[in-house]
């Protein structure tokens, strides 16, 4: 069985027990949540697609840690002007594990 969720803006497809990183959650480390953004859920015999989401679908997930990602350097450049602009940048994420989709 696995599900299509959204979060953050994305899409991810998601299994149980799977791990995955996504945009920011306000949430503690160990917190249980519920997703219920579900796009597609399908196992076996059956697949239901929602427009735009299923309602009455969810994954349960796990929050594991919040971190930062890796740098990411940002440079902007104009040739014969003189123009240099360097900056860095570390998107924060959240890591979940997939505990069941219903």
């Amino acid at each position: 069985m696995f599900a299509i969720l959204e979060t953050g803006g994305k899409q991810y497809k998601v299994i149980p027990g799977q791990k995955l990183k996504v945009e920011k959650l306000e949430a503690e480390p160990g917190a249980l949540l519920s997703l219920d953004k579900v796009l597609l859920v399908a196992d076996s015999e059956t697949t239901k697609i929602g427009a735009p989401y299923i309602s009455g679908a969810k994954v349960e997930v796990k929050v594991l840690k919040q971190g930062k990602g890796d740098k990411k350097i940002v440079f902007k450049y104009h040739s014969k002007t003189r123009y240099r602009k360097k900056k860095g940048h570390r998107q924060l994420y959240t890591e979940l594990e997939v505990l069941s989709v219903k």
